[in-house]
């Protein structure tokens, strides 16, 4: 015999009249809708930020200012790094188009200047440009090798990720096939950090990939692997102090610091970790304090989220795929979105993390 919950008791006193065989099986159906309407409720206060009509965009940058934001925006074959209005999403200009080298190599330098990864002028080069897309550019530092992921310091002198082949066959990274959203490994290369001067001298500050430069511009936070896990790492800029941050059963990635360098944000699977197949995992934001205490989990959604950056005024920006509703289009003024595409969103500090 069928027990009678509350439950059950709220739905016949709200169920029109009904048959008694047929109240059992509506019963069923009633509390199956509400247990799905539950599951595809907003599990945090994010809000979408961009939203363009075939479009995706991805690794929301700040401005020092806080009044813009660069993203990485793609929309069929075409991609262009594109500044935007940290208010509303809405977009200013687009800064570069169509350079490959520059597309997830690129940053603010300044309060005007951006910087990219090229090989415009016969070479590979760190190259600056105004954010308005207009003037002059002027290339920081000539380079070389397999570049990703730099960070300009105050001299002027570059961090980059130099990704170095495991078959000495491969000398190209291949862009087919490859998961956007996983910017931390390339199938067939290790990664090492170096720090390049400008006397034309190198040296290898660690192993690992994604370096976020600290506020104070003396260190960096950076994501190695050690087996299946990924922790986050941080390193003086000039090779010294390596200090261990995370250590989880999990993949820390993407770190970045919050505006005061006392927290580091970064994405992870620790939330739902799968280690043999990531790609099943639940990817939220999380932050850390730059001491390794005090970890707490800034998203929640089943969705990936990813690439978070924090503001002058204290918001989280991360890209995701989580789904766009028929008021997210209407608010935005789009007709439709791709399913599984990468927007922007936002979300404030949780007040429940100790400042």
């Amino acid at each position: 015999m069928r027990h009678i919950t509350m439950l059950s008791l709220a739905l016949l006193l709200a169920a029109p009249a009904a048959h008694a065989e047929n109240v059992l099986e509506w019963l069923e159906t009633s509390a199956n809708s509400i247990s799905n309407k539950t599951a595809h409720a907003p599990a945090d206060s994010a809000e979408l930020l961009t939203l363009e009509s075939k479009e995706s965009e991805m690794y929301p940058q700040p401005s020092p200012n806080g009044k813009y934001i660069l993203t990485l925006s793609r929309q069929g074959k075409q991609t262009s790094i594109s500044r935007r209005y940290s208010e509303n999403g809405d977009p200013a200009n687009s800064v570069i188009a169509n350079d490959a080298r520059a597309l997830d190599s690129f940053g603010w330098k300044d309060e005007g200047h951006i910087y990219y990864l090229s090989e415009r002028a016969g070479g590979l080069g760190l190259w600056e440009k105004i954010s308005d897309g207009e003037g002059m550019q002027r290339r920081i530092q000539p380079l070389h090798g397999a570049l990703t992921q730099p960070l300009v310091l105050a001299d002027e002198s570059i961090i980059a990720v130099r990704m170095k082949a495991i078959d000495y066959k491969k000398k190209t990274i291949s862009k087919t096939k490859h998961d956007a959203f996983n910017n931390w490994q390339v199938a067939g290369f290790t990664s090492e950090i170096v720090r390049f001067n400008q006397d034309g001298s190198e040296r290898i500050l660690a192993e690992g990939i994604n370096p976020a430069l600290a506020p104070d511009g003396k260190s960096i936070v950076f994501a190695m692997q050690a087996g299946r896990s990924v922790h986050l790492f941080r390193i003086n800029t000039d090779g010294s102090d390596l200090i261990q941050v995370t250590d989880a059963r999990s993949v820390d990635v993407q770190p970045s610091w919050s505006s005061d360098g006392k927290w580091i944000l970064f994405t992870s699977n620790r939330a739902d970790a799968d280690m043999r197949k990531k790609g099943k995992s639940q990817w939220d934001i999380w932050a850390i304090g730059s001491d390794g205490r005090n970890l707490t989990q800034i998203t929640r959604d089943a969705a990936r989220d990813g690439a978070a950056r924090m503001g002058k005024d204290g918001r989280i920006y991360f890209h995701s795929d989580r789904a766009i509703s028929k008021e997210m289009l209407h608010q935005h003024q789009v007709k439709s979105a791709a399913a599984h595409s990468f927007h922007i969103w936002t979300i404030g500090w949780p007040t429940t993390a100790q400042q």
